[in-house]
């Protein structure tokens, strides 16, 4: 059946393969307007889909006289199922600013086991009053939108945005004024009747609240009433930012909307200063080895070896030990092989030590040496044996 409220898609990044992530717009903005600089942080990870509302940017289907939030979400649903295939409609992670945010709480409410989960953005699960939208749709349908604009501009943007950001606030004052009157007019009456502050308790999946410290439409405590009115919510409160956060902080909002769907996410190691690769190489270096054993060997450092002491904890322990492609224990038994092939006792002991702190057991370690006398020869695993014994010994473990 055709919806009352059709919504129109706006690819905004990433790849099919990906997980999809599907955006929602303030009312009087578009898509593009709104989302493109976050997307672009997202891109990596998803593959990003957001809408506009009807009568906004590249939505110019006929706007019905009204129509309801309900609709608005089965709208959004009908553009997902587009993207489906016909034995199966995807699941999909989502997030939606102001109306968009509204929108998302009722995608929750009528197709729980789509949505995997949810950002919900400078909104409420009450935006307004009745009274206040009808005032608002008198206003459009007798002036047109182009006169919000300079109420909007104050309303929508944190303290300096306008000045950090014209570009950016000139995009979408202007999708504001081209935005059609009865297409505002009718998400209007829509969000007039917008009111599911009663069953918030029935949402289950994890939804994270964000809401900006100036804003006046949707203070931070109609964010901290959904946070806590779901089941598994949390609340984030963004400062310095009014109504349009998507805008207003992209690689702030991004970096939430990506690691509430998706978990921490590691940084990019190119982006790592040498100070943070050191950092964590010392860490790991000190869950490793012990604390012992690294506290005595930054003791004894002078100053011909302080710099080489520097380079095992940046290179070893931060540029090869930290990297995802291998867990410790693996790293321990390829450590331990190259140690036999090469013959450096010394560090062989210590890495015996380290091998059992990673989760090698003594059998695998038995295992490993027996290995070695096959592909590095027999007097080097005698000698890897014996030193193998004795550090085992010492640990009380042989």
């Amino acid at each position: 059946m055709k919806s009352r409220a059709p919504v129109t898609a706006v690819r905004l990044g990433g790849r099919p393969e990906l997980p999809l992530l599907v955006l929602g717009p303030s009312l009087g903005t578009t898509a593009q307007t709104l989302w493109t600089e976050a997307a672009q942080h997202l891109s990596e990870h998803f593959q990003v889909v957001a809408w506009d509302l009807p009568g906004h940017g590249a939505n110019r289907s006929p706007v019905e006289d009204h129509f309801t939030m309900a609709e608005l979400a089965a709208g959004v649903l009908a553009v997902v199922d587009t993207m489906g295939t016909a034995l199966q409609a995807p699941t999909f992670h989502y997030a939606g600013d102001s109306v968009g945010g509204a929108v998302g709480l009722q995608l929750l409410l009528d197709a729980p086991g789509r949505v995997e989960s949810a950002t919900l953005l400078c909104t409420g699960a009450r935006i307004g009053t009745a009274e206040s939208w009808t005032e608002r749709i008198e206003s459009v349908r007798s002036s047109g939108t182009a006169s919000l604009v300079s109420a909007s501009a104050s309303r929508w943007f944190g303290t300096g945005f306008l000045d950090r950001a014209p570009e950016a606030g000139s995009a979408l004052l202007h999708a504001l004024s081209e935005a059609d009157d009865e297409g505002y007019a009718a998400v209007c009456g829509a969000l007039a009747r917008f009111d599911v502050r009663d069953r918030l308790g029935r949402i289950a999946a994890p939804v994270l609240a964000v809401a900006g410290s100036e804003d006046v439409a949707t203070p931070p405590a109609s964010l901290r009433e959904i946070a806590d009115g779901v089941q598994d919510g949390r609340l984030e409160v963004l400062d310095g930012v009014a109504h349009l956060a998507p805008v207003e902080a992209p690689a702030k909002v991004a970096q939430l909307v990506l690691e509430h769907a998706l978990g921490p996410i590691a940084p990019d190691r190119e982006e790592l200063s040498v100070a943070q690769v050191r950092e964590a190489g010392m860490a790991v270096r000190r869950e490793v080895l012990g604390d012992a054993h690294v506290d005595r060997a930054t003791a004894a450092a002078t100053d011909l070896t302080r710099e080489f002491q520097e380079f095992i904890t940046e290179y070893a322990w931060g540029g090869i030990w930290t990297r995802p492609g291998l867990d410790r224990h693996s790293r321990s038994l390829i450590t331990l092989t190259a140690l036999v092939a090469r013959g450096h006792h010394e560090e062989l002991a210590m890495h015996v030590r380290a091998a059992r702190t990673n989760g090698v057991s003594v059998e695998e370690i038995k295992e490993l040496l027996l290995q070695t006398a096959i592909y590095c020869g027999v007097p080097d695993a005698n000698t890897a044996f014996r030193i193998a014994q004795a550090t085992l010994a010492e640990m009380g473990e042989a």
